[in-house]
């Protein structure tokens, strides 16, 4: 199960995070109480190990602001969140870098799935509860309704779960909808932008160690 967990703003909690075994670090450069810049984040990036998978969550930016951001906090992927469409996100894809598309779960969301899945290039789809608070709101969407469109585990759309997510619900969210991965971030949180990590810890754990 690969875990991200999203919302970094410091080194301390960086390495807590890599050290529980989370295959991936989010930062947000988007409006939140957990946006970083860029600088910022290249110094927690540049600390990081090879492999380690580090995301910049984006909302409604322009390609170019993307790609200059990438280059400036050394991202390896990122995560659009906003209105964009399959062109746009196969065209960030050609320029080297993973794509992660969220999808509000909400009327044709399977739809729109299958087709960032077929011609958006993206690397995961990542659903996500559809509310107005774009870039994630910690609030779970229906899992039970939702599975019958997951595809199976392992085939051709990868599909990354957030929203509402903790160390406690985690098992039964991939038991139920068994995902490629999950992604956390006020789920292990003590404060916004600051990670308790025990909950870290706990919710990796939790994560890696549900049979499927």
């Amino acid at each position: 199960m690969w875990v991200k967990i999203c919302g970094t703003t410091n080194l301390e909690d960086a390495l807590a995070a890599v050290g529980a075994g989370a295959d991936a670090l989010g930062f947000v450069f988007a409006a939140s109480s957990r946006r970083v810049e860029p600088a910022a984040a290249a110094q927690i990036t540049r600390s990081l190990p090879e492999g380690i998978e580090r995301v910049g969550v984006f909302v409604n930016e322009s390609a170019e602001c993307i790609r200059e951001v990438a280059r400036e906090a050394g991202l390896t992927a990122v995560q659009l969140h906003g209105d964009e469409g399959t062109e746009f996100a196969r065209g960030i894809a050609s320029g080297g870098l993973k794509v992660f598309k969220a999808i509000p779960v909400r009327g044709g969301f399977a739809a729109r799935m299958v087709a960032f899945a077929e011609k958006g290039g993206v690397d995961a789809v990542l659903l996500d509860s559809a509310t107005a608070l774009r870039g994630g709101a910690g609030v779970n969407f229906d899992w039970r309704a939702v599975a019958q469109y997951m595809p199976a585990h392992g085939g051709e759309i990868r599909v990354i779960v957030a929203g509402g997510l903790t160390p406690l619900n985690v098992s039964h969210a991939i038991r139920i909808l068994r995902p490629w991965g999950v992604d956390v971030a006020s789920g292990v949180e003590r404060e916004p932008g600051k990670k308790d990590h025990e909950k870290i810890r706990a919710f990796v754990k939790a994560a890696k160690s549900t049979d499927l």
